[in-house]
């Protein structure tokens, strides 16, 4: 049986991914939804240390103690992050990664250095200075407000109590996990992968297409036979707002469907 971990982005807990744990679990499959150090309901065990190595062994831990032979870990926004590190610790365990709404995470690269040199618009770039620099005792960010939740990404089709639960629930987002880079050792390298976009968001399959255009050998991956990739017509939070849509996409990347690009 195929056990999937899903993993949520920043400021957020395992809580989010609620809805489709039901119904992947009601489709036969099993599901386990990560909380990572210092947000959702354990955020009370961050301080300072908390980086992307705490995040990446979370997850670690979590792939170890699932009893299952096959992992595909679905990761929201960057949360991207930790997921790719923890495949690359247990690349024996994990079958295959989604990425849903996320980036692509690159070594080298940490996630406010991936923004700062591949986000194309310049208030993006400064909201997320801006949100760093006032980072709480330096190593916290405080949680969205609704208005900030709306300004970081498209909250299309999300209903207005789930909206209101999102914000509540929200927790301070500790710095270190975004600005220390990601350390591979190129164990991931042909590891099936499946890029999961939200158009609301404005990225599709045609900006991928034009990413491996463009040339540059970073993008070369995205045209590999082991990458696919599928569209949904929803925001950057496609749990809340088409859980039955997402669940039908997940169960369809674990079995190798998806869009290919080529170069």
């Amino acid at each position: 049986m195929t056990t999937y971990v899903l993993v949520p982005g920043g400021h957020m807990g395992g809580w989010l991914w609620q809805d489709v744990v039901d119904r992947l679990r009601e489709r036969g499959a099993e599901a386990r939804a990560a909380t990572l150090t210092g947000t959702g309901d354990r955020r009370h065990l961050a301080g300072p240390e908390t980086d992307l190595e705490t995040h990446i062994e979370d997850l670690v831990q979590l792939i170890d103690h699932v009893d299952a032979p096959e992992v595909v870990l679905v990761a929201h926004c960057h949360g991207s992050f930790p997921a790719l590190g923890a495949a690359d610790r247990r690349p024996d365990r994990v079958s295959r990664i989604v990425y849903v709404s996320a980036p692509l995470p690159m070594d080298g690269y940490s996630v406010h250095g991936l923004i700062r040199e591949f986000e194309p618009d310049p208030a993006v770039r400064e909201r997320w200075w801006q949100r760093a620099e006032q980072a709480e005792d330096g190593w916290r960010i405080p949680p969205l407000s609704l208005d900030g939740v709306r300004a970081s990404n498209s909250v299309a089709g999300i209903p207005a109590d789930t909206l209101a639960r999102l914000v509540r629930l929200a927790s301070p987002q500790p710095l270190g996990p975004l600005t220390q880079p990601l350390r591979l050792s190129g164990a991931t390298a042909g590891l099936p992968s499946t890029g999961v976009f939200c158009t609301g968001t404005g990225m599709n399959i045609a900006a991928v297409e034009s990413l491996v255009r463009s040339g540059d050998p970073r993008f070369r991956t995205l045209a590999q036979p082991h990458v696919a990739f599928f569209e949904l017509d929803s925001g950057h939070w496609p749990m809340l707002s088409a859980p039955d849509e997402l669940t039908e996409v997940l169960l369809r990347a674990a079995a190798g469907e998806g869009r290919r690009v080529t170069a």
